[in-house]
């Protein structure tokens, strides 16, 4: 690993809770998320489990230790078995998802709409509505 890269790695210790670490992964050898990486990621964040409460994981990290065994090359179930067999003290070391490329789960989370964009969403369906009845109506007199 490069400097660059250390320096956006960071080690999480998570206390397993009564659901567990409380995030999912995805990725692994046999079942690659990120084209041309084989590496495990953060898919979601359980609210309220363990890795929410602490606050440091984020959904599209990619998780490159778990308590000192590397992840690299590690199928999708190995790595799924090592999370369960890991203790209740868990120590993860993480790549944060700003830094591995921008072909994955690096890409910025889309907006939240605004209020503006329902309006104008409403605005385009109310329009569109009162076309109809109107094309409707005129029907409806040319049928009498």
């Amino acid at each position: 690993m490069n400097g660059s890269l250390r320096s956006n790695t960071v080690d999480i210790e998570l206390r397993r809770g009564p659901a567990g670490l409380g995030f999912n992964i995805v990725g692994g050898v046999d079942q690659q998320y990120v084209v041309n990486d084989c590496g495990i990621y953060v898919s979601k964040i359980k609210e309220d489990g363990a890795a929410a409460l602490d606050g440091r994981l984020e959904e599209g990290d990619k998780i490159l230790m778990i308590n000192g065994v590397r992840l690299e090359d590690q199928t999708h179930k190995a790595a799924v078995d090592l999370f369960r067999t890991a203790g209740d003290h868990v120590e993860l070391h993480v790549l944060k998802k700003s830094c591995h490329g921008t072909n994955g789960p690096c890409a910025p989370p889309a907006e939240p709409a605004s209020w503006l964009s329902y309006v104008g969403l409403a605005a385009v369906l109310t329009g569109a509505g009162a076309v109809l009845s109107l094309l409707y109506l005129r029907h409806v007199r040319r049928a009498f």
